[in-house]
């Protein structure tokens, strides 16, 4: 009777192993231990590689840096990040729009605000509208940037105990009714002047965004802002309301 073949590393007893271990085994996974990435935005490229040092030394964390606010979308678009931790103040378009940009694509992406204590308070109401999930202030510990950075990560909002303190004070300003609006206040970007000529042709969210070249979520994130700005509830509703009151400018999509 012939033997069966003994295969390196088996022991000539286990000779009920017929065929070579590396059919039974698997290589493991490459992100088992992969790392959170950040994408790091700050105009001035020395305090940027400070910080990425301090992150990466802190904590399980790879660190990409963009000091162009210009090259921030492409390099979205390139790379996949966890999250994005950006400056307030910056040349070419600033912490709040380029902010309003990233996030009319995806909703879905985390952004932080890195700032002086002063900005955060006086920006703040601008920033929460345009979509960013916290706030970091530049006199935060090493410690505390990683910890807020995997928090948001996490799905999580991050604010500074004394921002938190001062808006349990501050005064709620209610809208004023909508009777008392003028007709004119209201005002619907170029993209939503677009979802709303589509959807005046019948098109679902789906397909407006096979359209824009953009994901659904986007298209619904936008809607939802319409919807806020007419005082509506519903796609129809907005497209009654946006032609009652003349806010779609002709021009070919």
């Amino acid at each position: 009777m012939k033997r069966p073949a003994v295969f390196p590393g088996q022991r000539a007893g286990n000779r009920h192993l017929l065929f070579p271990p590396s059919k039974f085994y698997f290589k493991p996974s490459l992100r088992v231990n992969s790392m959170n990435k950040l994408l790091l935005v700050d105009d001035h490229e020395i305090v940027a590689e400070g910080i990425k040092l301090v992150l990466e030394k802190n904590r399980s964390m790879g660190v990409d840096i963009v000091t162009d606010s210009r090259e921030v979308q492409r390099r979205i678009y390139q790379h996949e990040y966890d999250a994005i931790l950006m400056n307030l103040h910056m040349p070419h378009v600033n912490g709040i729009e380029l902010s309003r940009q990233i996030l009319e694509e995806d909703a879905a992406r985390k952004i932080l605000i890195f700032a002086e204590d002063n900005d955060i308070h006086v920006y703040f109401n601008s920033l929460v509208e345009a979509g960013v999930c916290g706030f970091i202030n530049k006199t935060a510990s090493p410690r505390h940037v990683c910890f807020a950075i995997e928090c948001a990560i996490q799905g999580e909002t991050v604010l500074p105990t004394s921002l938190l303190r001062q808006v349990r004070k501050m005064d709620r300003k209610t809208d004023p009714p909508l009777s008392s609006r003028k007709l004119n206040d209201v005002t619907l970007t170029e993209r939503e002047q677009k979802i709303i000529v589509y959807i005046s042709e019948g098109l679902t969210n789906r397909e407006i965004a096979n359209k824009m070249l953009v994901c659904q979520r986007s298209v619904e994130y936008t809607l939802t802002g319409i919807f806020k700005k007419l005082h509506v509830k519903s796609r129809s509703g907005a497209l009654a309301e946006a032609s009652r009151k003349s806010l779609i400018t002709h021009y070919s999509i």
